[in-house]
């Protein structure tokens, strides 16, 4: 009994024996995992194959991090141009050893803690990575180098980017000159209304400088797009390469974005012209129906139509402009107003005299004074209207003098339209001039002369007859003034003309001398003032007689 309890406390103590045994290696085991965990090393490998590991962190910078930076640097140096392997050392600190590159790139730094790690000191393997560093540069150098490669794709781009530029140039040339030759075709000159806008030599001018300006830029943007790939050839140029491609194409993301995001307010802009557009029409289809007299509307003539549609057109444009104006890009920019407000200012201040003459050649439309072929007379300028626009009236006189006079200054000053009535009344515009007489000829005799001499006169009328009135009986003569009807008020001064020959005529032949005290003449007895083929053939001349006080 007592054998079997031996026996079974000895058993125990041996399962006892390796539990406790079990445990405590796998206790040693996890110990070991998680030391193998806490040091774990990142590796160092610019070139595909590892260098060196980096197992610990650096203030905020992980290991790995710290493994990321030094394999940067050393890709760095790599593609410098002009590596020296002699310009990287070890250069110490007072809690470092740091491996430095020309005195001023520090490529990595060794501490304390990286030296625990390894089990070794820290100028050891400060020594075996700077080491290891330049062995990978040299190597990579020697083995892989790209520079008679890169020099031959530079040479080879430069080539292609040459011939390409000459090729368009070539292409830009020969559309030149066949728009040059066969210009006839392609330009016809500008014209709006019947105004001649540009004429087609100016025409082709503008087009060929357009045409040389795209010529240009289009050289310029592909020598600009080809930088970037010659840049990124070379390693030390390549970074330029990515700043190179942003100037483009940052600006030009962010044209193509704010396009995107103006669309919908482009989609109402074009909504509001359209109906604009089609309210126009509608309202020039009424007034052009009244022009031609279609529809008549009381107290309104035919000939304000289309003045009226041009206040109404630009009303509606100024309002369409006001509406469209919020959804323009950049409408809320204190630049954009600014330079408004700069608009306007200038606006006002330079168009004073301009809506000045807009207004008073709105009131002249209105009020109807004349039309286009009237003969009128406005202050002294007399002629034939011949144009009739927002700002000026332009007369033709007798002369075929075309004189420009704003409407402010036709609406200050007095205007006689000799046309108004003449083709309304059966009788014409009348006409008249004045002759002064002494007392001693005999009235009947002058009216007889007078009317005599307006009958005689081309273009005036036969019926109603000429008229004589006598218009104010003088110290020393009467004035008499002929009335004489015509149909044709735009040949006054041919009429005119006309009307005084044939009263010198009467009048000689009648033996009427045309005298009154604005004329004194001293007689001899000898001369007369009639001519010689009007005198009668028994005219004697009278004797010269003075007589004095004695």
């Amino acid at each position: 009994m007592k054998i079997k309890v031996l026996r079974l406390l000895a058993l125990f103590f041996v399962l006892f024996s390796i539990s406790v045994m079990a445990q405590t290696r796998n206790l040693k085991n996890s110990e070991k995992e998680a030391v193998t965990v806490k040091l774990k090393g990142y590796p160092v490998k610019p070139f595909n194959d590892t260098i060196f590991f980096i197992y610990h962190n650096v203030g905020s910078f992980s290991a790995k991090e710290r493994a990321q930076y030094i394999t940067s640097k050393i890709k760095r140096l790599y593609n410098e141009s002009f590596f020296e392997k002699d310009s990287i050392k070890v250069i110490p600190s007072d809690v470092s050893m740091d491996i430095v590159y020309q005195s001023d790139l520090v490529i990595m730094s060794v501490l304390e803690a990286d030296a625990k790690a390894e089990n070794s000191t820290v100028s050891t393997i400060a020594n075996r990575n700077l080491a290891k560093i330049k062995s990978a540069i040299i190597y990579q150098n020697e083995n892989y180098s790209q520079l008679p490669k890169r020099i031959g794709y530079t040479v080879l781009l430069t080539l292609i980017i040459g011939l390409v530029l000459f090729l368009i140039s070539k292409v830009f040339n020969f559309i030149k000159r066949y728009i040059v030759k066969n210009r006839a075709r392609y330009f016809k000159g500008v014209s709006y209304n019947s105004i001649n806008i540009l004429s087609p030599d100016k025409q082709l001018f503008l087009f060929l400088r357009f045409f040389g300006i795209i010529k240009i830029i289009t050289l310029i943007l592909i020598v600009y797009l080809s930088l970037p790939v010659l840049f990124s050839i070379f390693p030390a140029t390549k970074d330029y390469t990515t700043t190179l491609l942003k100037w483009i194409l940052t600006p030009a993301k962010l044209a193509f974005m704010g396009f995107i995001s103006f669309l919908p307010s482009l989609f109402t802009i074009i909504v509001i012209i359209i109906i604009f557009k089609y309210s126009l029409k509608v309202i020039k289809f009424f007034f052009y129906e009244i022009k031609s007299e279609n529809i008549k509307i009381d107290g309104f003539y035919s000939d304000w139509a289309l003045p009226t549609f041009n206040v109404i057109r630009l009303l509606m444009y100024a309002f369409m402009l006001v509406i469209i104006f919020p959804y323009l890009p950049g409408s809320d920019s204190p630049i954009f107003k600014g330079v408004s407000v700069f608009v306007g200012v200038l606006f006002s201040l330079g168009s004073s005299n301009a809506i000045a003459n807009m207004v008073a050649g709105l009131v002249i439309t209105y009020m109807r004074p004349f039309k286009i072929g009237d003969f009128i007379k406005i202050g002294d300028v007399s002629g034939e209207v011949i144009e009739k626009t927002a700002l000026v009236t332009r007369i033709r006189t007798p002369k075929f003098e075309d004189i420009t006079i704003p409407n402010a200054t036709v609406l200050s000053s007095t205007s006689t339209n000799y046309s108004a009535n003449t083709n309304q009344s059966t009788n014409g515009l009348l006409i008249h001039t004045t002759v002064t007489i002494g007392y001693d000829v005999p009235w009947k005799d002058i009216y007889a002369a007078l009317i005599d001499a307006a009958l005689k006169t081309e273009m005036t009328e036969k019926e109603p007859k000429p008229f004589v009135l006598q218009t104010s009986l003088d110290d020393f003569y009467v004035s008499y003034q002929i009335n004489v009807y015509t149909k044709e008020p735009t040949k006054q001064p041919r009429i005119y003309s006309s009307l005084h020959q044939n009263i010198q005529d009467s009048f000689n032949a009648a033996g009427i001398e045309i005298m009154s005290p604005h004329y004194s003449a001293l007689r001899d007895g000898n001369t007369t003032t009639i001519p010689p083929n009007y005198l009668k053939e028994d005219y004697e001349s009278p004797v010269f007689n003075i007589k004095s006080k004695g």
